[in-house]
C-alpha cells in the first residue's frame, strides 16, 4: 500500500513482533512514581511501537503512529495523555476516540491501571448500548479522561453534558477502523470543538487515503512512526490448505471441523467474510458437538456482551466473526486464529493472526483457501515477504475421540454495578465456607466480569453445579441472588 504523504513526516521504522523488546522505561521523562507502577505492572521494556513514539509525545508533538492491536499501543498514547494531566483540576483534560465500546472498555481499563501512582484520576468510558443518564452522573461527578466511541460523544457534546475547555490531548485509536465504520465527518465534528491548542495522537494499523486526510484538517505537523506489521515466525505458525471451492458447504465446514479436532485449540476466532457464514459454520460446529458462537454487526449489545464474556473467560471455545464484529477486540492467551474464508485484504489478514501469538505465547494462524481465492493468497505472501506453507487436508487426523469442550463455564448472577456487587465479593462467596458446599481454590475460579445489571463468572467445567448451588444457595453480600447457567448450546 502506497504511504500518503504527511505533512512535516518523520519516519521511524521498526519490526514488530509481540517478543521485541525495546528500550527501558526508565530512559524516559516520567516521573518516578509512574515508574515506580510500570515494575509493578511488569512494564519492563518498552515494545518497538513505544520506543518510537513515546519520547516523540511526551515532547507534546502531534504523532501518527502505524501499530497493529497487541504492539502496546495503549501504553504508547496512555502514558503521554497521563503526563499531560493535572490530577487536581476536576475537568476533562483527555479524550480517547475507539470504534467500539469493546476497545474502549480495555483502553479505559489499562489508562485505569497506568494511572494508579496518581490519586483519583477518574476515566469515564462513553459508548452506546448504555443509558445516557448513567454517563451523564458520571460526567457530572467529575471526569479526568473519557474513552468513547464517536457518535456517543458527540450526543453528550450536543447536549451540553461533556465540556471541551481543558481538554489538552485528543487520541484516535484504531483511526482506520473508525474510517471504515464511516465515522470520518463524526471524527471531524468531535475535533473542532476540542481546544485548537492541544497535541492529538492518531493510531491506525493501516494508512487508508482518509488517515492524510484527518492530519490536513486538524493536526499540526504529526510526526509519524511507522511499525511494520508483521510477526515473529517463531511466534505464530501459519500453515495454509486448499479446499474445493469459495462456497460455505460441508466441505469447507468441514475442513473448519477436521482442524479443531487435529490440532484441538483451547480457543480459536475463526473468521468469516459475512454474517451469514458465520451463522452457517456455528449451527454446523454446534451439530459436531463443539462449543461455538457467532459475532456479528447485527447483535444487540447485551447479546454481544455475553458473546464475548464466554469466549474471553473460556467457557467457549470457538468464537465466529466477521471483521467489522471483531474490530477492537484484544483476547489473552487466543490459541488459533482460523481464515475460514480468506480476506481480499493483505493487511487485514495479518491484523487478524496478529491475535494469536501474544506477548510469550505461541499461536496458530491457519488459512483455508479455494483456488478462486489464490489472488488473494498472492498479495499477501508479497505483504509478508515470505511464501506461504502448504498442507493437505489428509493431513488432518483427529488427536483425540474426546469432545473439544471449554475449560469453564459461565455463571450468569441477576445483580451488577447497580447492586454494588464487586469482583471481590462474588470471589469471596465462592471461596469461603458459607453453606454446606466447601470452599472453591482461587484456581478454580475463572475470569468475573460485573456490568450494571449483571455479574459473569467463570467456575471449572467439573465443578460448575456445585459452584451455582453455593451462589443460589450463600448468596453474595448475605444477600440472596439468582444465578443462572450461560449455555450458548
Amino acid at each position: 500500500m502506497t504511504q500518503p504523504n504527511f505533512p512535516s513526516p518523520a519516519t521511524i521504522a521498526a519490526t514488530s513482533g509481540p517478543g521485541d523488546a525495546g528500550n527501558d522505561f526508565s530512559a524516559l521523562s516520567l516521573n518516578p512514581a509512574t515508574l515506580a507502577n510500570l515494575t509493578l505492572l511488569g512494564y519492563t521494556r518498552m515494545t518497538p511501537i513505544q520506543a518510537a513514539s513515546l519520547p516523540v509525545a511526551l515532547l507534546g508533538k502531534d504523532l501518527i503512529a502505524q501499530a497493529k492491536t497487541g504492539s502496546g499501543k495503549t501504553a504508547a498514547f496512555a502514558l503521554a495523555l497521563l503526563a499531560n494531566l493535572n490530577a487536581r483540576r476536576f475537568a476533562v483534560q483527555a479524550m480517547v476516540l475507539c470504534p467500539t465500546r469493546e476497545l474502549a472498555d480495555q483502553v479505559a481499563t489499562e489508562i485505569r491501571r497506568l494511572a494508579r501512582s496518581e490519586e483519583n484520576i477518574k476515566v469515564v468510558v462513553l459508548c452506546g448500548g448504555v443509558p445516557l443518564r448513567n454517563q451523564t452522573a458520571s460526567l457530572e461527578n467529575g471526569a479526568h479522561i473519557v474513552v468513547g466511541t464517536p457518535g456517543r460523544i458527540m450526543d453528550h457534546l450536543a447536549r451540553g453534558h461533556l465540556t471541551l475547555e481543558a481538554m489538552n490531548t485528543l487520541v484516535l485509536d484504531e483511526a482506520d477502523r473508525m474510517l471504515d465504520m464511516g465515522f470520518f465527518e463524526d471524527i471531524v465534528t468531535v475535533a473542532k470543538q476540542c481546544p485548537k491548542e492541544r497535541q492529538t495522537l492518531l493510531f491506525s494499523a493501516t494508512y487508508p487515503e482518509g488517515i492524510a486526510k484527518l492530519s490536513q484538517q486538524f493536526m499540526k505537523a504529526p510526526q509519524t512512526i511507522t511499525v511494520q506489521a508483521q510477526h515473529e515466525k517463531t511466534k505464530i505458525q501459519q500453515r495454509w490448505y486448499q479446499v474445493p471451492d469459495s462456497d460455505h458447504d460441508e466441505a469447507r465446514l468441514g475442513a473448519v471441523a477436521q482442524v479443531l479436532r487435529h490440532f484441538r485449540p483451547a480457543s480459536t476466532l475463526a473468521f468469516c467474510n459475512t454474517k451469514s457464514q458465520c451463522r452457517a459454520l456455528v449451527a454446523y460446529l454446534k451439530a459436531q458437538g463443539f462449543s461455538a458462537l457467532a459475532l456479528f454487526g447485527e447483535l444487540e449489545q447485551r447479546e454481544r456482551d455475553q458473546v464475548l464474556v464466554q469466549f474471553s473467560n473460556r467457557s467457549c471455545s470457538v468464537l465466529v466473526a466477521t471483521d467489522v464484529a471483531a474490530r477492537g477486540l484484544d483476547i489473552a492467551q487466543l490459541a488459533m486464529v482460523i481464515n475460514v474464508d480468506v480476506t481480499p485484504d493483505a493487511e487485514v489478514h495479518i491484523h487478524r493472526i496478529g491475535r494469536t501469538g501474544r506477548a510469550d505465547e505461541e499461536g496458530w494462524a491457519i488459512s483455508l483457501v479455494s483456488m478462486d481465492e489464490m489472488g488473494y493468497v498472492g498479495k499477501i505472501e508479497v505483504l509478508q515477504k515470505a511464501e506461504s506453507e502448504w498442507h493437505k487436508l489428509t493431513e488432518l487426523t483427529p488427536a483425540s475421540n474426546e469432545p473439544l469442550l471449554p475449560p469453564m463455564v459461565t455463571l450468569q448472577i441477576v445483580g451488577g454495578r447497580k447492586e454494588k456487587i464487586r469482583a471481590g465479593d462474588v470471589l469471596g462467596a465462592l471461596t469461603g465456607d458459607a453453606g454446606n458446599i466447601p470452599p472453591f481454590t482461587r484456581e478454580q475460579v475463572g475470569k468475573i466480569n460485573v456490568n450494571e445489571f449483571s455479574t459473569y463468572v467463570a467456575v471449572d467445567r467439573a465443578l460448575a453445579s456445585q459452584a451455582q448451588q453455593k451462589l443460589a444457595n450463600g448468596g453474595v453480600k448475605g444477600k440472596s441472588v439468582k444465578v443462572r447457567f450461560m449455555d450458548e448450546a
